[in-house]
């Protein structure tokens, strides 16, 4: 039997209920600027980076330099050879960064050996002999890489924040109208113009930092879909076989492990199946925010008793939320407006104290067509016939349901000029010609994925210096995905059925089929009842950091019942409050 589950009620007064360091769950209370506290400095992990150009200032955080390169706050590891130095951030399946030096000592074809790499990765290698800088950046996106050139030096960091003082902090407005309509950055642009990311499946080859590098794509996912004729069992099959393997692999040795556990099908099978393979405790941790709100622990609570995993419920209250805004916001690379965020951050917090490896169930909507794709399929099958959306584009961004309808009031007319013509990352791959699903599961792969929940998972582990594993995420269980056929993968009703196939034997038939309820952040009852004044006081500031490209005014819309803008009002005012505060912990 399972341990019964532990439950925590997270309010302000969370130290007691969980002993953790409040210097780092530091309370900042948004109010007037003379009764605010001081913004919170979080320990950003890792943060290294490396110089390369002709002029690179002598500092006492040169950890090793050789004429044009200089690395700081870490130290390199140097191939036997001598040739090659690295640095960066991996968890390799097939090897480790030794086997990797050796690979580089003794072939001559460097983005062969590095396209090679299966795991997660960010990684910089400098090559003494032919004094070239090589980036690259694992398939589907589990560590980041951000690069900017500025006064002739090339600077790369796995962390946003580490370039703030080599750039002038100039917001992308390309950028910003992406963040409101998607609630995240897609593509190489990040919120900072100059500053850019070396995107999932890429390797970069730079030379000399005054002229642009080289990029060579080595993987990206792509529509292979296989026989046609084969049933659900013979995909369903190969697809266990596969996540077998997966998760084993994910597993820490000698050591617990824990899972995030919402009850819903992915995160319920990863747990099935890390339990089924690991020898050590598998801790679970679920979240609920109060009796008043739906929830989904009774499936939660019924996957732990089934899986026999040492269970942790914990309670979020709304002031343990705003309390936790700006930590949360400042340990974010680029803005990310999900309002899960703080519990993912408050969650890892607890987490940390059992495990140091988490593993979770992200992937399984992209991967395997989740109810997120229904409403885009049934534009693409009626919009043309009603003849009400113009196009898939304007229905893809409004799929979002976040800011996009209203960027031409919410703007500052100037800003809005400037970007409302500008092409999208996501219209090559809508207006493609693969399969229509497949369109939008690679559009949910390259960009939600990689920009969005994988760029989150792994910032909001790492600030509870935690290790997250993807499992879904893995780049061979996305190339198998995007080989069975879409009717396996969403059909009318029918969800997920080649995963469904894949775990029948390991959870109990009530979590397998029973209907996707889904559990949302209450942001809208929230921002009603308990930060009403707290956010017009934050965002109506005639010094807030988004007054120069947002029309402040509109944003009272958002808190009039009688107006068009006030539909879903909670997400659109996260995704202000939320971008106000990065900025601002950005500035400090």
């Amino acid at each position: 039997m399972s341990t019964p589950a532990k439950e925590f009620r997270l309010k302000c007064n969370l130290e007691q209920h969980l002993s953790l360091n409040m210097s780092f769950l530091s309370s900042w209370q948004l109010l007037k600027p003379r009764h605010r506290q001081r913004l919170p400095e979080p320990e950003i992990r890792p943060n290294w980076w490396v110089s390369l150009g002709n002029d690179i200032t002598p500092s006492n955080e040169i950890t090793w330099q050789e004429e044009t390169i200089a690395i700081y706050q870490t130290q390199p590891i140097i191939s036997l050879k001598q040739r090659f130095v690295i640095v960066g951030e991996s968890s390799l399946i097939n090897g480790d960064i030794d086997q990797l030096l050796d690979d580089l000592d003794h072939r001559d074809n460097i983005p062969e050996v590095l396209s090679e790499l299966q795991g997660i990765f960010a990684l910089v290698i400098w090559d003494r002999s032919q004094r070239r800088l090589w980036l690259a950046r694992d398939a589907v996106g589990g560590r980041n890489l951000y690069y900017t050139i500025n006064q002739g030096i090339l600077r790369v960091a796995p962390r946003l924040r580490s370039l703030g003082k080599f750039h002038p902090q100039k917001l992308d407005y390309l950028a910003l109208r992406d963040y409101l309509s998607c609630a995240f950055i897609p593509g190489e642009q990040t919120i900072w113009e100059g500053v850019k990311e070396v995107r999932p499946g890429t390797i970069h080859e730079w030379s000399d930092p005054g002229k642009s590098g080289k990029i060579q794509v080595y993987w990206q996912p792509e529509e292979q879909i296989g026989d046609r004729d084969q049933p659900l069992e013979y995909y369903s099959q190969k697809l266990r076989s596969l996540l077998n393997q997966v998760v084993a692999e994910s597993l820490p040795i000698g050591e617990p492990v824990g899972a995030y556990l919402s009850g819903g099908l992915d995160s319920s099978a990863i747990t099935a199946l890390a339990s089924k393979f690991h020898q050590q405790e598998v801790h679970t941790y679920s979240i609920h925010f109060g009796a008043e709100y739906p929830n989904e622990l009774e499936f939660a609570n019924l996957v732990a008793e089934h899986c026999q995993t040492q269970h942790h419920i914990l309670e979020i209250q709304p002031e343990t939320v705003w309390d936790n805004l700006a930590i949360t916001m400042a340990n974010l690379d680029d803005p990310i407006g999900d309002p899960l965020t703080v519990p993912n951050y408050l969650l890892g917090q607890v987490a940390k104290q059992d495990v140091g490896v988490i593993l979770n169930g992200e992937g399984g909507d992209p991967c395997f067509g989740g109810p997120k794709n229904k409403p885009m399929l049934l534009y693409e099958l009626y919009g043309n016939i009603y003849n009400h959306f113009p196009n898939r584009l304007t229905t893809y961004l409004e799929s979002f349901k976040k800011c996009y309808p209203h960027l031409p009031e919410l703007l500052k007319p100037e800003i809005w000029q400037q970007v409302k013509d500008a092409p999208s990352v996501f219209e090559p791959d809508l207006n493609s010609a693969q399969e229509y699903l497949n369109r939008l599961m690679l559009i949910n792969i390259k960009f939600k994925g990689a920009d969005h929940i994988l760029t989150k998972v792994s910032n909001m582990t790492s600030a509870a210096g935690l290790e997250g594993r993807s499992p879904l995420f893995d780049q061979r269980v996305v190339d198998l995905s995007l080989q069975v056929p879409p009717v396996y993968k969403l059909s009318a009703a029918n969800e997920k059925a080649v995963l469904k196939a894949a775990v029948t034997d390991v959870l109990p038939a009530s979590i397998i089929y029973r209907p996707k309820s889904g559990m949302r952040v209450p942001v809208g009852s929230w921002f009603y009842h308990h930060w009403q004044q707290r956010t017009q006081a934050l965002l109506f500031n005639k010094n807030a950091a988004i007054a120069p490209y947002i029309n402040q005014k509109f944003i009272k819309e958002l808190f009039n019942p009688q107006s068009p803008a006030y539909q879903k009002f909670g997400i659109k005012l996260w995704l202000l409050v939320s971008l106000e505060i990065w900025l601002q912990t950005q500035k400090n």
